[in-house]
């Protein structure tokens, strides 16, 4: 298993993989020595996540390993549908996958989503609109949103 350390505009994030697909991209909480060289099976993640950073990339075209359970995957990859720019509530995403009454479960592995910004759960919010819990914490969350919003505001100071 390989894995490499780079700066984003949030923080220092750590990104693990190996030939069979990226196992994990986590934001970490702490300042980080950056990876020197990037292993080869974890050059594209970089340039994606790069790109994504920079506002050339919307959409992520990754192999994907991450481990989680049957339920977390498939909620892993609801997740993925949700568009650039856009969000769903909890309920919705509950819904999509079949089973209204299943929304804190689905919630739960949302938050143990293992692909920061890759598989986007940060464009999962509260029914009434509200940025909820997020691994990465709120700043962050809000962030990304604001990133990924077609409606950019200016800043007058």
């Amino acid at each position: 298993m390989e894995s490499c350390i780079i700066k984003s505009p949030l923080g220092f994030a750590k990104i693990t993989g190996d030939k069979d697909g990226i196992v994990s991209v986590i934001v970490l909480n702490s300042n980080e020595k950056v990876t020197d060289i990037i292993p080869i099976e974890l050059e594209d993640c970089v340039i994606q996540l790069n790109q994504y950073f920079d506002g050339t990339r919307k959409q992520f075209n990754l192999n994907l390993n991450p481990s989680g359970t049957d339920f977390q995957k498939k909620v892993w990859k609801q997740l993925e549908q949700i568009q650039y720019g856009k969000t769903c509530s909890y309920l919705d995403l509950s819904k999509q996958l079949g089973d209204v009454k299943a929304i804190r479960a689905v919630a739960n592995a949302n938050g143990k989503n293992p692909l920061w910004i890759i598989v986007p759960c940060h464009r999962v919010i509260g029914s009434d609109g509200s940025l909820t819990g997020y691994a990465g914490g709120l700043h962050r969350k809000q962030w990304l949103l604001e990133h990924e919003s077609p409606y950019k505001q200016q800043s007058l100071f």
